[in-house]
């Protein structure tokens, strides 16, 4: 394991806003650097002006992670700009809430690429030179949505699953390797992805947790022994849902049915 004082170089996507923000802050904070890593330059160089206050060789490259060959070449240049990078933080993802009816191919695919291909493309790009040297962490930031089937975002629900089910495989082919995986699996957090266009409205109108707190739990996995960490805790969900998916489907179902005010079948 990686010790807890020691300073690590950290891959952080999608840290523009929300979680990967909240994550490179921390980070930073600690003294570690940072390279961020999102679409949005001008944000991005306002996280960094506050990263580079306690962590001066932080960067920030700003790229549409879309493209999954994009999103490995520049993780590449990222390790050789640093030789060497310690932990990948796979955070950038979109959201895609439309009932399976009146979804199209093309935003199944796009959420797909970001959510999915990105974080793998990244991954296999990186994970002969990690390998060589036999260390380093990946990150990979799911979502309660990928253990769990959610109405109206299939297609995201889709892509979380996908890149849950990776990490899982991923984690025990590299077992004795030297390098790490974590699956991190957020709830509902107060992020802009509730709020993005060419999304329906969501269903959820509950409570959401700050980035900041989720942000602290994911740098505390990095020196856990758990794969998995759910963020607030959600596993009793999840394992009632295993225990007896049938009812599990009916409870959502019926929710699904007064959020969208609906009569139940």
């Amino acid at each position: 394991m990686e010790a807890a004082t020691r300073k690590r170089t950290v891959l952080v996507t999608g840290a523009s806003s929300g979680i990967g923000e909240a994550v490179a802050r921390v980070l930073a904070g600690r003294g570690d650097t940072v390279a961020l890593v999102a679409r949005r330059a001008d944000r991005l160089d306002a996280v960094l002006a506050d990263c580079r206050v306690t962590s001066p060789h932080s960067e920030r490259w700003a790229a549409d992670l879309s493209d999954p060959a994009v999103a490995a070449e520049l993780a590449l240049s990222i390790w050789d700009h640093y030789d060497g990078l310690d932990v990948v933080i796979n955070n950038a993802g979109v959201p895609m809430r439309r009932h399976a009816t009146k979804l199209t191919m093309a935003e199944v695919e796009r959420t797909m690429r970001t959510n999915y291909f990105s974080p793998v493309a990244i991954t296999v790009a990186l994970l002969p030179r990690m390998l060589s040297r036999r260390s380093g962490t990946f990150v990979n930031v799911s979502s309660v949505g990928g253990r769990l089937g959610i109405a109206t975002e299939a297609a995201y629900s889709g892509s979380k699953f996908a890149l849950a089910g990776w990490s899982e495989a991923l984690a025990m082919d590299l077992a004795g390797s030297g390098v790490r995986v974590k699956l991190i699996l957020p709830g509902a957090i107060d992020t802009e992805i509730w709020d993005q266009p060419d999304n329906d409205a969501p269903i959820y109108d509950g409570p959401k947790d700050p980035p900041s707190g989720i942000a602290q739990g994911i740098v505390d996995a990095l020196d856990s022994e758990a794969f998995e960490h759910y963020l607030p805790d959600m596993k009793a969900v999840i394992e009632m849902k295993t225990s007896d998916i049938d009812g599990f489907m009916r409870g959502m179902a019926a929710m699904t049915d007064q959020a969208m005010g609906r009569d139940p079948v």
